[in-house]
């Protein structure tokens, strides 16, 4: 990736932290808000890797759910 795009990403997982332990997701616009007024291409980005992070996060937790799942149907049955 170029400058913007790691830094834009750096900036994504660092407000997604706070906002996961807040709750607060108007922090995300705050933080657009104040890169957009130097570098709209930075904004950009940076709302471009928000979006691709908490994608990231929901398919984990679907991927997670269903490896519990599989793992429920894969264990060998127990002997009483």
């Amino acid at each position: 990736m170029g400058i913007v795009e790691d830094v834009a990403d750096e900036l994504a997982l660092e407000s997604l932290k706070i906002i996961n332990a807040t709750g607060d997701d108007a922090f995300v616009q705050r933080i657009a808000d104040t890169i957009g007024g130097s570098s709209q291409t930075m904004e950009e980005a940076y709302l471009t890797a928000v979006r691709v992070r908490r994608a990231e996060q929901r398919a984990r937790e679907v991927l997670q759910t269903i490896k519990d799942e599989m793992a429920g149907k894969l264990e060998p049955p127990q002997d009483g």
